[in-house]
């Protein structure tokens, strides 16, 4: 038996028709072929799969996406306004704050939700904040730097 969720997608209102133990990561990906979501650990430790619903960072891979009935979804090819990167992909790029890029989209989803939570953090709440993102490359020291440079120019 399917469901038809209903949601709207950086944007863009969708419906689509899934086994009611789909999971959002897997709407995301495979439905609206929208990739830049990664699937890392299936178990919502390494926000690989953060995506932001109603306004806020969420791991996709822990939500039935029956749970995104009505919401609004933004992901990370809809964080950036055309052409037009949004400041924090700017100062991860910047800050050279990513080498593989697996966790980055999940990454800066993150640190975007945290800088609207808290607009001006210390270097220790970033690093707290970020504490459900991990990397396996970069060290974290210019993930931070990174979301220092957007908070700064706040």
């Amino acid at each position: 038996m399917e469901i038809t969720v209903k949601m709207t997608v950086n944007g863009k209102a969708v419906s689509v028709n899934v086994d009611p133990r789909t999971l959002l990561v897997q709407v995301i990906r495979e439905n609206l072929h929208l990739t830049g979501t990664h699937v890392g650990c299936d178990t919502a430790q390494c926000g690989a799969c953060t995506v932001h619903m109603n306004g806020r960072a969420v791991k996709a891979c822990s939500m039935l996406a029956v749970q995104a009935q009505g919401a609004e979804i933004t992901t990370i090819e809809g964080l950036a306004s055309g052409d037009t990167l949004h400041p924090m992909q700017e100062a991860f790029r910047d800050c050279h704050a990513l080498q593989c890029g697996f966790c980055t989209p999940g990454m800066v989803m993150s640190a975007v939700q945290l800088l609207n939570d808290n607009p001006h953090p210390t270097d220790e709440q970033i690093r707290e904040g970020l504490e459900g993102n991990i990397c396996r490359c970069t060290g974290y020291h210019n993930i931070v730097r990174a979301v220092r440079q957007v908070a700064d120019q706040a």
